[in-house]
């Protein structure tokens, strides 16, 4: 019996011929990465071993994003952790304000996720960077500490689950509503601890922005990892960020996967997620007349260039509901300066949306918009939990970009087909 990518990716690093769904091993770790709520754990932790120095510093990778720019004096503490570590250990990749963005949209900008590579990170989203071919996972700060020590890690080989997309997109239908609609047909915790593999006709044709989307929510669904199989477009993209070299590794055809679910790519119109649980899923067309207050895009699931070029064709010579606050975050700095070249913030700045620094923000109740008692926001971003945006008697809707922007002209939850 063959092997999947997740699996053969896990024996190379654990220095063995094949491992099983499972089975546990210890493996070497090509990159760790830390934020500035993650990090300042794992450091003290490091420094309570007696351990003075990183195993690699040009392999362990510390962003302040999520409440950087500094919203307060505890927040500014935690990231003058990160920096002071960072010039301590003179690491390669520390990436300061200005320099910065959204981790799990940084790192494959900046070339630093390599098919074939396990990476693991202090954040439940590190699992965006199954979009290149890579083992790509969340991990306690504890683990942080000992993987930035060690340059290795444990793990349980997961089980492998493969979600197959067949059809071409419907109009306004992008990644995260391919993503949204397998979390509302087999719940948040219907792949918990397994790998999420993502194929078919579809899957081919998507951008790797859309991509990266799909990865980032794996973790929606329980998943251990989400994964795709490198195809040209996936080192086409590598290739144009780093000259690095790389062994990429493939799903063998006789792989054995616990679960095998195709879908019809045809049958899928935008989805919205309601309160309060990304699995609570409706399609644009089911959704009804449901007033909001705040649209949010951006985050590490949606702040890519790809999802402002849709924002911003959608809201091109439209003026925002007087009553409905927008609010933009490019996901890096890159970013933010190509939209400005192509004129996207100006057409942000003049349908009187507020465009923002590249932060996490609003998406974990951080800053940079926050909900008050009774408000409603409809975002981007990966998580709508009671409470997950600010005031625990607030809502968050998640959708795509083309949604989120089309209701922040309408007043309400709707699509661009209103306008």
């Amino acid at each position: 019996m063959g092997m999947t990518i997740v699996e053969k990716i896990m024996a190379k690093h654990a220095g063995l011929a094949s491992v099983k769904p499972g089975q546990l091993i210890e493996a070497k770790v090509d990159k760790v990465l830390a934020n500035d709520i993650t990090a300042p754990i794992a450091i003290k932790q490091m420094r309570e071993s007696g351990v003075e120095k990183v195993f690699d510093r040009e392999r362990v990778i510390l962003v302040p994003d999520h409440f950087a720019p500094n919203k307060d004096i505890a927040s500014a503490e935690q990231c003058k952790v990160l920096r002071e570590f960072s010039r301590e250990q003179n690491l390669t990749n520390y990436f300061e304000v200005g320099r910065m963005g959204i981790e799990h949209a940084l790192l494959p900008e900046r070339g630093l996720v390599l098919p074939g590579e396990i990476i693991i990170g202090a954040d439940s989203h590190t699992c965006t960077h199954g979009a290149l071919g890579a083992f790509a996972t969340g991990v306690g700060s504890t683990d942080v500490s000992a993987a930035m020590i060690s340059g290795e890690s444990w793990f349980k080989v997961p089980e492998t689950m493969k979600f197959v997309f067949n059809g071409k997109l419907n109009k306004w239908v992008s990644g995260k509503d391919l993503i949204l609609y397998i979390i509302g047909k087999i719940g948040v915790d219907g792949a918990l601890y397994r790998a999420m593999e993502f194929s078919g006709s579809t899957i081919d044709e998507l951008s790797m922005e859309g991509r990266l989307t799909i990865a980032n929510m794996a973790i929606e669904a329980g998943g251990k990892c989400g994964i795709f199989n490198p195809d040209e477009k996936t080192l086409n993209f590598i290739k144009s960020k780093t000259d690095a070299e790389f062994t990429h590794l493939y799903s063998d055809a006789n792989a054995e996967y616990a679960e095998v679910i195709e879908y019809n790519t045809a049958d899928i119109e935008p989805q919205v997620a309601f309160p309060h649980s990304p699995a609570n899923t409706k399609p644009i067309s089911k959704v009804g007349e449901v007033v909001i207050h705040q649209s949010v895009i951006g985050s590490c699931t949606n702040g890519r260039i790809e999802d402002l070029r849709v924002a911003a064709d959608v809201l091109k010579g439209r003026k925002i509901h007087r009553d409905v606050r927008l609010i933009i975050f490019p996901a890096t700095q890159a970013i933010y300066l190509q939209a400005m070249k192509e004129g996207l913030i100006k057409t942000f700045i003049e349908s009187e949306a507020v465009v923002s620094t590249p932060t996490c923000g609003p998406c974990l109740g951080g800053h940079m918009g926050i909900l008050a008692k009774g408000e409603r926001s409809i975002a981007t971003t990966n998580r709508n939990f009671v409470g997950r945006m600010g005031h625990p008697e607030s809502e968050v809707y998640l959708s795509n970009p083309a949604i989120a922007a089309a209701s922040a002209v309408l007043g309400k939850i709707g699509s661009p087909e209103q306008l």
